[in-house]
């Protein structure tokens, strides 16, 4: 268990905040369409900014288009120290399925649409995203798609690459092709099964991004969480944040949401501190 809770880490060249923003909840339901209030969602992206956050999450297939658009009219034009990841490697059907997006024609496609719809003239970082399986990651090359991705970091449209809902064998190869500065799979309190990744891109000062904080727990892991929050005056996520914090140096945090209060409460998770009891009781959700 790390005990740093620094609030900044190297995102490539970049520093950023380590408590950054998701933009995936901004489209419509299923994040698919547009949202109900788009004036409202612009509200909350420009909270985000103006609370100090400066890593924001997003993808040209949320929506699809949505969610790039919306940051495009309520940020642009985009202040210097904002990093914007964006991901590539997926796409949408007409009923809004998540569907594979890997051939060399879509991966391209995928980096302009992103360039066009964030109204930029290269991309800060863009993750790519491995579809082989709807339960996680799972095992197959990511050589051929990864590739493309560095040809086009080569022609200077990319300044940095990820990868997501990635094993570590994976990770090797595509460090094999070109440098990687960031790994984002589902991680949380209940679901550790990338303990052994983290604190070896820790090592490797690669940045780790977790998504679904609250992602399959059982009741009795909630209730252990709800306990632990409960006695320290704080909502169930804020503690489920600031365990990630303290988790290991290297996390940055995308929690995502469409409403301001509801960011505002993600924020302070950030100033949270976690007593060693806490985290001692907070071991046994894992368990």
């Amino acid at each position: 268990m790390g005990l740093t809770n620094s609030e900044t880490f190297k995102l490539g060249d970049r520093t950023v905040k380590r408590l950054g923003y998701g933009a995936m909840q901004l489209a419509g339901p299923g994040v698919f369409g547009p949202p109900e209030d788009p004036e409202v969602a612009k509200t909350v992206l420009k909270e985000v900014i103006a609370s100090g956050v400066n890593h924001i999450d997003t993808s040209d297939f949320y929506g699809p288009h949505i969610t790039n658009q919306l940051i495009r009219e309520a940020l642009h034009p985009y202040t210097e120290d904002l990093t914007i990841v964006t991901k590539v490697g997926a796409r949408r059907d007409a009923e809004g399925q998540w569907l594979p997006a890997f051939s060399r024609e879509e991966l391209i496609q995928a980096v302009h649409d992103n360039l066009n719809h964030l109204g930029v003239d290269v991309l800060d970082v863009v993750n790519l995203r491995a579809m082989f399986s709807a339960h996680g990651p799972t095992e197959g090359s990511l050589a051929e798609p990864f590739a493309v991705l560095a040809e086009l970091q080569q022609q200077g449209l990319i300044r940095h690459l990820g990868l997501s809902n990635v094993t570590a064998k994976q990770v090797e190869e595509a460090r094999r092709i070109a440098p990687i500065i960031c790994v984002q799979n589902l991680y949380n309190l209940a679901r550790r099964e990338d303990d052994d990744l983290i604190d070896a891109l820790a090592r490797e000062s690669i940045a780790y991004v977790p998504f679904f904080p609250l992602g399959g727990f059982s009741p009795l892991q909630s209730s252990i969480l709800d306990g632990v929050a409960e006695r320290l005056n704080a909502k169930p996520m804020q503690v489920a944040l600031a365990w990630l914090l303290r988790r290991s140096p290297n996390i940055l945090l995308i929690p995502g949401t469409s409403s301001v209060a509801h960011l505002r409460e993600n924020l302070a998770s950030a100033e949270l501190t976690l007593p060693d009891s806490a985290v001692d009781e907070l071991e046994r959700v894992a368990s």
